[in-house]
């Protein structure tokens, strides 16, 4: 389901709609009201990027200056509040984040999707590092929140928790991919690792991507000139060093 498209969209946004929901409140105190709950943990939050974003949030009429305020010597401090719009906005966004799961993109995924270009070795190493930064994030996380928990409530944390879950299972999941590695059992590691000894991409793969170059063509996806995303079966689709070779025509990664 695809997002709706709202005036102002930021996850930093929609924590200032949120905590301004609470009552009227100067950026400095959203701030610090947040990083008192831990809150930036999961929204990214710096002082420059939060004005910005309480401005486009005026700008746009959710929220509203109400007074200036001053204490001590400090600078004179403009307080906000919620606007009926603002109110009407914080509700709808949440509701949707919370009801409609859409489709992310994290960069743990997008390495997975391409993993075949580095061999089954240099991936097993690669993964045996993951797990152990995992364990020790997890102990931190979970020494986080039991600290956490003593001086608030569970349900302002609901968040940390749920992370501290999916790293749990990222762990336990990652922890069962190195152990087919090691043992030999993962379907097509023989083919994988001779592809990075000799070069000679396997036949499946090989085809599989002729394939859906073919199919795309002759459905008018590709555009002219577009170049086949692999070699030939038969021939090699890397060099000996198991590299991907440079195809004709093809431009440099941006």
């Amino acid at each position: 389901m695809a997002a709706k498209r709202r005036r102002v969209s930021s996850p930093l946004a929609l924590a200032v709609l949120a905590q301004l929901a609470e009552g009227p409140m100067h950026p400095y105190e959203i701030a610090a009201m947040l990083r008192s709950r831990g809150k930036e943990h999961s929204i990214k939050l710096n002082y420059g990027s939060l004005y910005t974003v309480v401005d486009n949030l005026a700008k746009h009429g959710l929220i509203e200056a109400v007074e200036a305020r001053r204490e001590g010597r400090r600078p004179e401090r403009t307080v906000y509040r919620l606007t009926e719009a603002g109110q009407a906005e914080l509700d709808d966004w949440m509701t949707e984040l919370l009801s409609a799961p859409v489709k992310e993109y994290p960069q743990f995924e997008a390495a997975l999707s391409l993993l075949p270009v580095l061999g089954p070795d240099q991936v097993l190493d690669s993964l045996r590092q993951r797990v152990s930064i995992l364990e020790k994030t997890i102990d931190d996380e979970r020494a986080q929140l039991t600290g956490l928990l003593t001086v608030l409530p569970r349900l302002v944390l609901l968040e940390t928790e749920y992370s501290l879950r999916m790293r749990e299972a990222e762990l336990d999941w990652v922890r069962g991919l190195v152990g087919e590695l090691e043992e030999g059992s993962l379907p097509g590691l023989a083919e994988w690792r001779n592809w990075h000894r000799t070069g000679d991409m396997p036949t499946s793969l090989a085809e599989l991507s002729e394939a859906a170059v073919a199919e795309a063509m002759s459905s008018g996806t590709s555009q002219p000139g577009d170049q086949p995303a692999t070699a030939p079966a038969g021939k090699p689709a890397t060099e000996r060093s198991g590299k991907p070779a440079d195809g004709p025509g093809e431009e440099p990664p941006g």
